[in-house]
């Protein structure tokens, strides 16, 4: 697989903006909003996600917004509102809309659920929002499965990367498919690629990044952990960790032993003699 140069700056691009972190951060669940400005600093951040549908039941966002912008302010960081929620296309379209407006962002995170006890995307409502939203000038951010075929019917509606899971959406289970995301890692090599549900774990973070994706978003592994600042906070590091482990080159696995020291053609000492 190809592996970028091993310079310094490591830098990634969406619709134009460059970006240096490559974790992503959700903002549900936290036990304040004083914790979530903290955990959001301690990220490293620079791209966090809202929901807006939870915004509008709730009636009012109790000042959330604000304390977010002012965390991002920080580090030059934006706003990815999302379609959580959202059971159809023409659900989904009318929110991104709503929330362009809102939020005065053509980021899009676009999310249309098809089932309710998994909350697996729906791929033939996901295609066709995607593709009304891309035409109306949005930066779609599409949540989907490592389904090859629906990914890249994705990006070929316009989509400016890809969402694929690692496993169920608050589960924790880390990344339940990795051959899958592997091969398509393999498969769509110029694609921008993101990790987003499932991680529960730094390692899970870290795995992602050693698969060659772009980049990881996470929510409950941060938010619903007993410490959201310090875990955020090792979030970070796993995933820059991971990142370095890709760009230098793992060693390919294998279902044998190799010897780190190599012996043929040395002196080996039998029964204490010389």
């Amino acid at each position: 697989m190809h592996r970028e140069p091993l310079v310094d700056g490591d830098g990634w691009t969406v619709g134009g903006v460059a970006l240096r972190s490559r974790l992503l951060l959700g903002t549900a669940g936290y036990p304040s909003p004083s914790v979530l400005r903290d955990a959001i600093r301690a990220s490293e951040t620079q791209v966090v996600t809202v929901g807006l549908k939870r915004t509008l039941a709730s009636g009012t966002d109790n000042g959330f917004v604000a304390i977010v912008r002012e965390a991002l302010a920080e580090r030059d960081a934006r706003l990815l509102p999302n379609t959580a929620g959202c059971r159809s296309a023409r659900e989904a379209i009318e929110l991104a809309m709503m929330a362009r407006e809102l939020y005065e962002t053509a980021w899009i995170k676009l999310e249309v659920v098809g089932d309710e006890y998994t909350l697996q995307p729906d791929p033939v409502e996901l295609v066709e929002a995607a593709r009304v939203l891309a035409r109306a000038g949005f930066v779609v951010w599409p949540y989907c499965t490592e389904d090859l075929v629906t990914c890249r019917r994705l990006l070929d509606v316009g989509c400016a990367l890809l969402m694929p899971w690692g496993a169920p959406i608050g589960s924790g289970q880390g990344l339940a498919n990795p051959l899958a995301l592997r091969a398509l890692r393999a498969r769509l090599p110029q694609a921008t690629l993101i990790v987003d549900a499932g991680i529960g774990a730094p390692s899970h973070a870290a795995q992602a990044m050693e698969l060659g994706f772009d980049a990881v978003l996470l929510n409950s592994a941060v938010a619903l952990s007993a410490d959201p600042v310090r875990m955020a906070h090792a979030f970070c590091h796993a995933v820059q960790a991971g990142r370095e482990g890709w760009r230098a080159g793992l060693i390919p696995t294998q279902d044998f032993a190799v010897a780190s020291t190599p012996v043929a053609g040395q002196p080996v000492l039998l029964d204490g003699e010389p």
